[in-house]
């Protein structure tokens, strides 16, 4: 009775990997479940719309309108076609996770939605469509100080034109030439191509007149990460919500401060319970596009001064979103000012496109042939063996590995494009192949214990873990940086196979055959 409870005992090794299994789930699809939440999510709203100065914001959950349930984009159209045909003004109550919107328009919500991810998982561009485009300066090549500066405005400039779910990052060959690389998901190239083709214009206007523009000429410095002269003031709450208010300095050429000068003198001074400020407002524009409009103070009028504090504020349902809001619409000005145009002009070395549709039947035959691979090594695997437990064992341990790459991936927010899939598929075949070494070490009788037969084992296979990690270092930055999703999934793979799922498949084998 107590050798027949001995055999059953699970050893930590097996243990480890079970707790592996349940955090790694847990990372995939949350608790509770995100594949039991209901609604769609917002993608895009037009800053300038009603929807948006009632509270209405991308990534919020829209559960209901007008007290109808919506689960699908087809409620979401279904409900709002026909609405507002008859031209005037009608009232749309839109009830979020986060709060209730009350619209009185004639026009639809200027927003796009899409339906609520399943799982935590990041998609890459190659499965959820869109364009995909490599860049470098034209004429000269950049080093890494001057590509991460390039990024922000780039970043900067994206965001203005109202394009949410975007990437833009540095990637480097193995000459050590630098790129940018930009993905944006649900456009075409074109597009892509229009938007990063224009350097790029920032101007500060007052009514109808230019006071200064973006960029080494008129702004000599721009207050950034000095608490000093830059930060966040006060959070407070309002009817519609949280606010947090933030201010900086930026430091004007003699010109530029002259320049503003003249056009306030005459401006007439409008004075409420909030202060007195100036009749006009400073705009700034971008590409002849309104950015942001700021409240000029009493004091500056006519006044050739070369310090100017900027203002603004953040707006959101809880004090932590409006504080977030209000640092990055600050870095946005700051940004903006400091560099207006993109200080170089851009060749765009590859671009590419991708469709969403290609994508997902990519995942669902990738699924359906890697299970269907599974079952057929395994029934391999029995024939071989004659042995059904060892089957399993094998079967359960491929695909605990699957599931922990797939949560790690999910926790670290990698997004899993077409080379992060073969990343994975190399890693399951390469731990079948450890797993049947094992198998094979076990069988044989050399004069050795079993104990000693499965550390042989596991020193053949911690031999090729080492090869194989030096080989795919090097695809960290091959083909600048365009395969690092197949390094990077393949080391996570292999490093989760050597620590976790081959010990615990040894113990099986040692449980299995005692």
């Amino acid at each position: 009775m107590v050798c027949g409870e001995e055999k059953m005992k699970l050893t930590w090794k097996i243990w480890l990997l079970i707790i592996m299994i349940v955090l790694s789930l847990l990372s995939i699809f949350g608790f509770p479940p995100k594949f039991l939440d209901k609604g769609i999510v917002v993608t895009s709203i037009e800053q300038n719309s009603s929807a948006f100065e009632q509270g209405l914001r991308q990534g919020q959950v829209i559960l209901e309108i007008d007290g109808q349930r919506i689960e699908t984009i087809s409620d979401f159209t279904n409900i709002l076609e026909g609405k507002f045909d008859s031209g005037e003004n009608v009232k749309t109550i839109i009830k979020t996770k986060q709060a209730e919107v009350i619209l009185f328009t004639n026009q639809a919500p200027d927003i796009t939605v899409s339906e609520l991810s399943k799982t935590n998982l990041q998609l890459g561009l190659d499965l959820a469509g869109g364009a995909r485009a490599m860049i470098k300066a034209e004429d000269r090549e950049l080093s890494s100080a001057e590509l991460r500066d390039l990024i922000d405005i780039v970043s900067n400039r994206l965001n203005v034109y109202g394009i949410a779910d975007m990437k833009v990052l540095p990637v480097s060959d193995l000459a050590g030439n630098n790129f940018m690389l930009i993905e944006i998901a649900g456009t075409t190239p074109g597009d892509l191509e229009e938007l990063i083709s224009k350097q790029g214009k920032f101007e500060a206007k007052i009514g109808n007149e230019t006071a200064f523009i973006g960029g080494e000429r008129d702004i000599t410095s721009v207050c950034r990460n000095d608490a000093t002269c830059a930060g966040i003031d006060k959070c407070d709450e309002s009817q519609s919500g949280n606010f947090c208010n933030f201010r900086f300095v930026i430091y004007l050429s003699e010109e530029a401060a002259k320049r503003h000068a003249d056009i306030t003198k005459d401006l007439e001074v409008n004075s409420s319970a909030q202060g007195s400020y100036l009749s006009e407002k400073l705009g700034l524009y971008l590409d002849d596009v309104l950015v942001d409009e700021l409240l000029i103070s009493e004091g500056l009028k006519g006044q050739v001064t070369t310090q100017i504090q900027i203002s603004g504020s953040g707006t959101g349902t809880t004090q932590i979103e409006a504080y977030e809001d209000a640092e990055t619409s600050m870095h946005k000005l700051q940004t903006v000012l400091i560099t207006g145009s993109l200080p170089y002009k851009l060749e765009i070395v590859k671009l590419d496109t991708i469709s969403p549709v290609l994508g997902q039947e990519f995942i669902n035959t990738i699924l359906l042939a890697g299970l269907a691979a599974l079952i057929a090594v395994a029934i391999i695997v029995f024939i071989r063996y004659k042995k059904v437990k060892s089957s399993l064992a094998l079967l359960i341990t491929s695909l605990s590995e699957l599931i922990i790459i797939l949560g790690i991936a999910s926790f670290i927010d990698w997004n899993l494009d077409l080379p992060s899939i073969a990343g994975i598929l190399a890693t399951i075949g390469t731990g079948i192949d450890s797993q049947i070494i094992v198998l094979d070490e076990a069988r044989q009788d050399l004069g050795l214990s079993l104990k000693q037969r499965l550390k042989r084992a596991f020193k053949i296979i911690l031999g090729t873990y080492f090869t194989a990690l030096v080989a795919l270092l090097p695809l960290m930055w091959a083909g600048a940086g365009l395969l690092k999703g197949f390094a990077i999934t393949t080391i996570i793979g292999i490093t989760v196979g050597v620590l976790i799922t081959r010990p615990a498949f040894t113990d099986m084998v040692r449980k299995i055959e005692e």
